[in-house]
Order: C-alpha cells, then structure tokens, then sequence
C-alpha cells in the first residue's frame, strides 16, 4: 500500500500530542485530548498487512478495484457475509465502532464527560432496546444468519489486523462486535431519518408567538404543483381534514430548555433526497432508468461502503451502510432500487398527569408505576453518571431541566427490515421486490425500482400509524394526552412485537406500478392522501425543478438517456433564486452602492455555480434577508436560527407582513443585500465559498480532513449541497437497464477510513465536479484477502 510521505509527516507531529476540537459530530467537541505518543497510533496507522483467513464458512475472496470498491465473491451466503464483515472492519471498523457507541449511549466511556448530553439521551432513549427487539425477531432466520456471519467476520478482523489510528489517538481498543450492534446500526440510520422534535417545536412556537403566526409561518402544506404522484389522488378526505391540525399549545413545556437538548440529536437540516424512475415508453434504449442521490451528513469517511457481492445466487452492487452487511441500494441481476425520505410522522409525544413523588403516572383512569431502570454511563477520567430510564405504555420518557415527555417511535419496536434489505439483493423482478418490501418496517421511505423485464415502481416504505381520537383519524401534529390515551397506535408493543394492526396497510400506501416517469425529491407524496403521512416536507424547489426537466424532456422529440440523468443530477438551477432574484434586483434598482450588484443578479441565469459571483452574492444575500426578517423576534424569545420557518414561508410572506417591522419587505431586503456585499471580497465567486472544507472527520483535523475543492449546488438546488451543515449528495447512482448501457456511481470522498490508503478521499474530486466512474457488477482487481476452509488452517 502507498504511503503519503506528507501525512505520514502530518500524523508524526499529530501524534505526540494536542487536541481535538470542532463541533459537528459526536465526537468533535467532546474530545480534549489525545493518547500520549507511544508509537501505538503510528503503529496503527501503517502496519495492515494482506493475509489469507480462516473462514468457518468456507471459502471466499476479496478484491479492491482502482476506487478501492470492495469486490467479494464467495462459495455461499454465509461465506459471502463473512468476508463482508472482514472487509468492512479492515475499511472502516472505527467509524463502525464510533457509530455503536454513540447510539448505545456509551460515548462518554472513551472520550470524557463532554459526550455525557448525548449519553443521557441515547440511554433515556434505549435505542439498545429496540436493537435487541430487532435482534429477537431475527433469530433462527437465513437474514439472522447472515448477520452473525458477518459479526465474526468482523471480529475476526479485529482480531488479526491492526487497528485503526484513531483507535491508538484515543487509546482504547474496541470491544468485539456482535449482531445486536448492526441492529444499533439499523436504529441510527431510522433515527437520523425520522427522528424529529417538530411536534414539541411547533407547540413552543405558537405559546410564544400565537396560533396564527404559527400557521402562517410554520404551514403543515405548501402549496406549489409538484408532489410526488401528481395524478393519482388518494380516495379519502383526509388531507382536508382539519382535525389535530391546529395546534393548541399543551402546556407541558415551560421553556426552550427541553427542546434545546433535544435539538442536538435530530436529523440535520437539508437530510433528504432526489430519486426517480424513468419507463422504456420515455428512454433512447427504449428500456427503465433509475436515478438516485440521496441526501445525508457528508463527513471522512463517508456514510456509506461500497461494495459488489457475488455468489452462485447473488451478484449485487450498490452501497451499504458500516456495519450493516446487505447492499442498501444498488443494482442486482434484475433490477435496481434507490430511497428517499418520505417524510412520514412516525413518532408521537404525550403528556401524563403523574403523582406527587413523579413514581407514578395516570393512565386511563388508574394510576401505574414507570418502568423504571437505573442505568450507569461510564466517563473516562471522570465519574460515572447514573440515568435512570423510564418507560410507560407507549415507550421512553425524556427529561431534562425538570420537563419531561413520552414518545412513542417505530423504531421502538421490532421491525422486518433486515430482511427486506436482505432480501432485496436477491429479488428477481417486480413481483419479489413488491414482496420484500412489504417487510420494510423502517425507516419510511419512497422506494423507486426498474428491472430488466421493463417495469417501473415507485412505493411509500415502512410502517405509518394511524392515529384516532373518539374514532375519527387525526393528524400527529400536537402533544397528545397520554393519560387518556389518546391517538394511541393499535398493535404496537414497544421494545416487543408488533402486530401493526392500526397501521397503514401496505396496499393503501401511496404507489404507483409502472408509471411512465415518477421523481422524488422530498417533496409532498400526494394532494389528498388516503391517511395523514406526515406534516413536514422539504420546500418545493428541487421537486418542481426536477418534474419540469423530466416534463420537458418527455415533451421534446430527444429520448432520455444516462447522460441525460446524469445532466438532471448536476442540475445547479435554483428554484428559489428564480423566485426572488427579480424582485430583489427590482427592490435594489437605483440604490447608492448597489449598481454592480444589481448589474451581476439582473443577468444572471439563477445557477448556482463555482464561476458564478451572482450566485456567491445571492447566497449571502439570503442568509442575511432571513437573518434580517427573524432575529430580532426571536432571539427575544429566546429561541435560535433552528426555529426560524423555511426558506419557501419567507419568499411568499407578504410585503407588510408583521416580520418587516414598519419598514416593510422592500427595505429588508436591501437592507440584507447592503449587509451582504460588506463580507464579500472583490472577485471572489460561489466556488470560493462553497467548498467541501466542512466535510471533515469526527476528529475535525487537518490530516483527516478532507481537501477543500470548490463545487456547484446548494440546498435549493438538484445538485444539492449544504455547505454550512456538510449535507448533501451523499451517493450518486444512476442505472439503464439496457444490457449496452453501463450503471455508474461516485462516493463524496473515499471508499476507505484508513487515512494511509490511496482510497482514502480519491472519489472527492470526481463528486465535487460532478463526474462518475464504473458501476458495474463485474468482478474487478487484484486479490487482497482469501479466505479458505477452516479445516485448512492460516497459509
């Protein structure tokens, strides 16, 4: 393997000493101190070596490709996810390990008491419960089987190789991984995906500024042209319903403070996705087209491992998350599949008269006893902290700052998805993929699927309660009184097995079979859905944009081709700059000082791109205009930026809307644009501000940090990114079915977490301009692991 000689360099001056700061993940922020240089984490960080392993499963092989794709085939499935397992420790076992300690609350064990606020609420949360629900529901199942393959594969891993460098920084060794720690996994990645406090967020925002205002700024639908299924209107009246609508505040949270914890543990904003399915009736091979990026925290490593696994029966490729062994979404034999968020309400919030002492809580009329745990969170080079878990009929109990509350979550409960993912790589056309994801329990998601016989398939994923109050379905849009039981999901046992009986049924979901073209970008499924789905979808912008690229092609007399897919995902073209770039420039004309700006936006092509100084000068300008509009009111409050309304409210709130103040929407935004321009330097474009500088390691240092290049795109856009949160385009993939056409992918970084490896951010480059390289399923590079019989012994 190459070793850079200038981190090599980096990693020896690192090392004997220093700090970690940073803020943007579990780690950055709570770590203040790194091993004493020993030689341990130098040792860690050079020393892997290639080997042959005994497998108990038989035999199998590992190779990496040029981009250090991990290529496996092997005798069987079992041998297949054991070398999986080995595969992934080798590329990733600290960020595995990371990941399972911070879901499992014990982050505080390894790096300190600063880890402690998010201890306290992995462990009120037991998302280790819901794990080993999870687990139970697995065993004695091939998918079961599979999974404790690829336990050993990793430990066997860890056992023979080297560990990682971050590993000796820390001075810890991992402890070993079993099957209950890829259900954490599974846990982590349903939770970043629905795990939302908007409900209680809703609450405080209308107690503090009125019901009205909360309806106007904070609206459970925007209208626009664009959802998902713009003609397959559901039969019901439910999205008419006014029922739980309003929101009326309950009363049970005194302050910002519960919320304020509680806000550091939700996705991070701009987590969502683009997707869609295109039919042959519209393509130049006359046969399906999928395209996906789906939308997630960019960091080093990235969220992601690719892989491509074959078998007699498999031949699978596509992206997996660390420490799951099955291929997430991808492209087999058949067909290929790829997600976006549905934005589906799967978590509930309830209040409970509780006695005196606070031991009990009414419930239906009778007082019971919280199930009460004491639980002891470990802190390296401090004391430990006991929580005390607590748990009524519909799940945890949260507190914090004297407040607490009850939720009720999906993921509380044991879920099939394992086993739909699993399942998935093996599908053989529509009909078996249809079957698998009925058992896709969690996380809700909007699947779209195409295979090679020329279906087409779009369908909502997972498991959507449905909640009543004296019979009439309401909407999960408030506080709900836990006492009384209301809105209760029938069927659903948490930290047990549900029987989803007061659940969506799966046929009532909203689908569509071989439609002509669907695309997905996060946007509202439906105009009336059947059943409420959920209350916050994106803004509109990337879901117009991209129905009116499919719309136009399909109009015009030029097929659609990858290519073309490939344009649609690099589309920079801001929706929302269109929205207000002419108003803008009408609102600045003739003002002292702002003729050049003027100049720049009124030719400008709204294109959020790297040349562009219109596009720089418009990002800046909105950020300060929504500063402008709501800070003053809100920091009053006492509530932050994370409580402003989204950017789609504040392009259509009127002119003498109250947020102006007496000088009105006219004099902000100049005002904003004045603001804007003082920070930004002469000649300077977009490309110089919005780079991938903030996708950095949990570690946030230099060495470990990614590169900083310049690239296109922004929230609003198709080719989504967030600089400020480091969210965006997490995989890129789009798939013809066509046997002539060629699958292709890009990864936003590297293949591999080992900071020595060649593969370590070789992709970034490709991702941050926008190109691609070979997806295909054929077996490629040199041998770097065989795995033999394990009568055969080490050679």
């Amino acid at each position: 393997m190459d070793i850079d000689t200038t981190r090599r360099a980096l990693v020896a001056a690192i090392v004997g000493g220093g700090t970690v700061g940073g803020s943007l993940s579990p780690v950055r922020g709570y770590l203040d101190r790194f091993a004493p240089h020993s030689g341990s984490a130098w040792r860690d960080a050079t020393d892997r070596t290639d080997r042959r392993v005994e497998s108990p499963y038989g035999a199998a092989e590992v190779r990496y490709d040029d981009y250090g794709t991990a290529h496996v085939e092997a005798d069987g499935e079992l041998a297949l996810y054991f070398a999986v397992g080995y595969a992934q420790a080798a590329d990733r076992l600290f960020q595995m390990d990371l990941q399972r300690r911070v879901m499992g609350g014990e982050l505080s064990e390894v790096v300190g008491e600063r880890a402690l606020d998010s201890d306290e609420f992995h462990v009120q949360m037991d998302f280790a419960g819901g794990a080993a629900a999870n687990l139970e529901l697995l065993s004695d199942t091939p998918t079961g089987d599979a999974v404790e393959a690829f336990a050993e594969g990793v430990n066997a891993c860890r056992e023979r190789e080297s560990l990682p460098i971050e590993f000796g920084l820390l001075d810890y060794e991992p402890d070993p991984w079993t099957p209950a720690d890829t259900m954490l996994m599974e846990q982590q990645i349903s939770w970043g995906l629905t795990g939302s406090f908007w409900t209680l967020r809703r609450e405080l925002l209308a107690r503090t500024f009125g019901a009205d205002a909360a309806e106007q700024l904070y609206p459970f639908r925007m209208d626009h042209d664009a959802p998902i299924l713009r003609e397959n209107g559901g039969t019901g009246d439910t999205g008419d319903q006014q029922a739980g609508r309003t929101v009326t505040p309950s009363g049970a949270f005194a302050d910002a403070d519960l919320l304020d914890w509680l806000g550091e543990f939700e996705s991070p904003p701009g987590v969502g996705s683009n997707s869609w399915v295109v039919s042959g009736e519209q393509t130049a091979s006359g046969e399906p087209i999928v395209a996906n990026d789906p939308h997630l925290s960019l960091m080093a490593p990235p969220v992601w491992y690719e892989m491509n696994l074959r078998t007699d029966s498999v031949s699978v490729r596509g992206v997996t998350f660390p420490g799951v062994p099955f291929v997430v979404i991808g492209e087999n034999t058949a067909g290929a599949w790829g997600f976006t968020n549905s934005g589906a309400d799967v978590i509930d919030f309830y209040r409970y008269e509780t006695d005196d002492a606070g031991d009990r809580y009414r419930y239906r009329g009778e007082w019971r006893e919280f199930d009460t745990e004491e639980r002891t969170i470990g802190v390296a080079g401090g004391e430990d902290r006991t929580v005390s878990v607590r748990k009524t009929v519909h799940g945890p109990v949260i507190e914090r700052e004297g407040q607490q509350v009850g939720v009720s979550w999906t993921g509380h409960t044991a879920t099939r998805t394992s086993r739909a993912i699993h399942r998935y790589s093996k599908t053989e056309g529509m009909d078996d993929f249809l079957a698998a994801t009925r058992k896709m329990d969690l996380p809700t998601q909007n699947v779209v699927y195409a295979d090679r016989e020329g279906n087409t398939l779009f369908y909502v994923t997972g498991k959507i309660p449905i909640r009543r109050i004296d019979g009439e379905e309401v909407w999960g849009t408030r506080v709900f009184d836990g006492s009384a039981g209301e809105a209760e999901w029938e069927g659903f046992e948490p930290f047990g097995v549900s029987s989803w009986e007061g659940f969506v049924p799966f046929e009532e979901k909203p689908h569509a079979v071989n439609p002509d073209y669907v695309g997905t970008a996060n946007q509202r499924i439906e105009d009336d859905p059947d059943h409420y789905i959920g209350e916050q979808y994106s803004t509109p912008y990337r879901g117009q944009r991209l129905y009116e690229l499919l719309d136009r092609r399909a109009a015009s007399e030029k097929r659609m081709h990858p290519q073309f897919m490939r344009r649609v995902q690099r589309d920079a073209k801001s929706a929302r700059a269109e929205q207000l770039r002419d108003e803008l420039v009408s609102a600045a004309e003739g003002r002292d000082g702002l003729g050049d700006a003027v100049a720049t936006l009124r030719e400008w092509d709204a294109r959020m791109t790297r040349d562009s100084r219109a596009a720089l000068v418009f990002a800046k300008w909105a950020e300060q205009f929504r500063s402008e509009t709501f800070a003053d009111e809100f920091d009053a409050a006492g509530l932050d930026e994370s409580y402003y309304p989204n950017d789609w409210v504040l392009a259509n709130l009127p002119a003498d809307s109250r947020w102006f103040g007496d000088e009105g929407r006219e004099t902000v935004m100049v005002r904003a644009l004045r603001a804007a321009l003082d920070g930004i330097e002469a000649g300077a474009t977009y490309g110089d501000y919005n780079t991938t500088e903030t996708v950095t390691h949990p570690f946030d240092q230099s060495f470990l940090n990614y590169p900083a290049y310049p690239t296109d795109g922004s929230p609003y856009t198709l080719n989504n990114y967030r600089k400020e949160s480091a969210v965006g385009s997490s995989w890129r993939m789009v798939c013809p079915m066509a046997d002539r056409e060629r699958s292709v992918c890009v990864l936003p970084g590297g293949n591999s977490g080992e900071y020595f490896s060649g593969h370590y951010d070789d992709q970034l480059r490709l991702w941050a301009d926008g190109k691609y390289k070979s997806m295909s399923r054929d077996l490629a590079g040199e041998s770097a692991i065989r795995f033999t019989d394990a009568g055969e012994g080490e050679r």
